[in-house]
């Protein structure tokens, strides 16, 4: 009975991260309206971003059915059995924030300076990391100025 609360308590543990958190948009997520309303995004920039969901959505699905799979197939009948499954779980977990952040920042990548401004901002306030971008400069049309 010690035993398997000791594994189960290691595999948590392996689960859990202290490191500081990124300021993501989670173009994945539910608050793409807030996203195009917050950073006035452009028709380029909302396209990119409907793409990017789309992108995101195809890779997330496989690799929550990695996980799924893992932990249906996985044997966990010992301690090192949860160890290396934990291991195997912890590498998608990251697979999985890893993609979110990719997509995060190739639509940062397309934010003017007065946007990422903006981020850099709303970043401080939420006391997160910003993803590092270089704002992109877009040309204002003749008559326009």
């Amino acid at each position: 009975m010690l035993r398997k609360l000791y594994g189960s308590i290691v595999f948590l543990m392996l689960f859990t991260s202290a490191s500081a958190q990124n300021c993501t948009l989670d173009i994945g997520g539910k608050n793409n309206e807030a996203i195009k309303t917050i950073f006035q995004l452009n028709e380029e920039q909302i396209s990119t971003m409907e793409a990017l969901q789309g992108e995101l959505e195809v890779q997330t699905k496989d690799i929550e059915g990695q996980i799924e799979k893992l932990l249906a197939e996985h044997p966990q009948s010992s301690e090192e059995d949860l160890i290396k499954l934990a291991e195997k779980y912890k590498v998608l977990q990251q697979q999985l924030v890893q993609a979110a952040y990719d997509s995060d920042k190739k639509l940062l990548s397309l934010f003017n300076s007065k946007q990422y401004e903006r981020y850099l901002r709303l970043c401080n306030e939420a006391i997160r990391i910003p993803i590092k971008v270089i704002p992109k400069n877009y040309e204002i049309p003749e008559g326009e100025e």
